[in-house]
This record gives C-alpha cells, sequence and structure tokens, in this order.
C-alpha cells in the first residue's frame, strides 16, 4: 500500500461538460491492482479471461470488488467497509479501517500524483494500451510508476471506483477509471470517466484496493 497525501482534484466530464473541486483525505492504495493470485488467496476464484498469477484480476464486477474487499479485511482482522444487501448496491462504513474501492476523486488524485496534464508521464512508458498492449493483457508492474510509486494507474484495466456515475440518469452504474489493454490514446488519461453496471464484467475490466487512514489523537 502506497501512502497518499491530501489535496484537491477537479474532476470533469466530457458528456456534461461539467467539472467540479473534491478535497481528498490522506489515504493508503495499492501500488497494483489486484492481481489473479491474490483474488484466488482470498476468494478461492479465478475468473479472468486469461491467465498468470501476476495478471491483474479482470472479468470482476464493482460487486464481485467490494466482496473481495469484505473478505480481505476480514482475512487480515479489520472491519469490513462495507455492508452489502441483496441488490445492486452496497453502504460503506466511513469509519471502518478495512479495505475498500477508491473514490473516483481519491483515485484521480493518486493517478496525477501532483502533475496536471493528461497523463503522468509519457503513454507507452507507463501505460499497456491498444497502440502497444499486442491486444491483451500484461503482468502488474511492468511499467513505470508514477511520482508517489503507483503501478499501471493508466492501461492494462480499468478500475472501479466506488462512485456512482449519474443516478439521476444512469441510476445504479459505477464509475471505471484509468483505460484499458484494448483502448485508443485517448481513453487512457487521468481524467478520463467510463460507467458501467454494478454486476458488468468484462476482460479489460479490474480494481485495486483502498484504506482510509486513521484519524489522528489529540
Amino acid at each position: 500500500m502506497i501512502s497518499v497525501p491530501a489535496g484537491q482534484v477537479t474532476l470533469s466530464d466530457r458528456r456534461t461538460r461539467r467539472s467540479w473541486p473534491v478535497e481528498v483525505a490522506a489515504h493508503e492504495l495499492a501500488a497494483f491492482p489486484v492481481t489473479q493470485e491474490q483474488y484466488a488467496q482470498v476468494t478461492g476464484e479465478r475468473p479472468s479471461s486469461a491467465h498468470g498469477d501476476r495478471l491483474p484480476v479482470e472479468g470482476v464486477s464493482w460487486l464481485d470488488a467490494v466482496r473481495f474487499c469484505n473478505a480481505l479485511s476480514l482475512r487480515e482482522g479489520l472491519t469490513p467497509a462495507y455492508l452489502l444487501g441483496s441488490d445492486e448496491g452496497a453502504e460503506w462504513d466511513a469509519s471502518a479501517d478495512g479495505y475498500r474501492l477508491p473514490t473516483e476523486a481519491e483515485w484521480e488524485h493518486a493517478c496525477r500524483a501532483g502533475t496536471a496534464g493528461a497523463r503522468y508521464g509519457p503513454l507507452d512508458e507507463i501505460a499497456w494500451h491498444g497502440g502497444n498492449g499486442s491486444g491483451r493483457i500484461h503482468d502488474v508492474g511492468g511499467k513505470r510508476p508514477n511520482a508517489w510509486g503507483l503501478h499501471d494507474m493508466i492501461g492494462n484495466v480499468w478500475e472501479w471506483c466506488w462512485d456512482l456515475y449519474d443516478p439521476e440518469v444512469y441510476g445504479t452504474y459505477r464509475v471505471l477509471r484509468g483505460g484499458g489493454w484494448f483502448d485508443e490514446h485517448w481513453s487512457c488519461r487521468a481524467s478520463v470517466r467510463r460507467r458501467s453496471h454494478p454486476t458488468f464484467r468484462i476482460d479489460d475490466v479490474g480494481f485495486r484496493v483502498a484504506r482510509s487512514l486513521a484519524p489522528a489523537r489529540t
């Protein structure tokens, strides 16, 4: 896990041409997307269509991702962050010390790592994408990390975030970030937002885990 400092990020949406600033608290974020080996160790399952321990797990829904977060928390003796119901959502206990999905503001703030451009480095140096990925997924950590030590924030797999995309228009659809191994360069940028149903599974979507930091004692 990487310690991500507090800061502010401005989110934007091309569809609505809207932008909005968000304050981001310090938190921890995994240096890599969850791998197939990690997912199997926690869940006993290997849902991915490609196979390899160091490949990012893919073919996982948003609901699969939040269930993994809870299972990993219990495995490590932490309080699960999510209360899961029988529908397509979950309640987040913000006081829990367990693993969770990053918010999209946390994700973009961590991805940018203090930079302001479309990406935190030259695309081919930092990401597997449609132009250099040979039509397949790749092991995590094969490209240069950003300044805060986070790998594969752009490219390889899209990553589920906690947030609803636009509940008034898209209901329960959740946010995806980062671009994937099949995407063209314009989709592999720090600001790009994609959406999908929380039960959706496909071979270029995975996730990474986050943790809130305990409040400082006074």
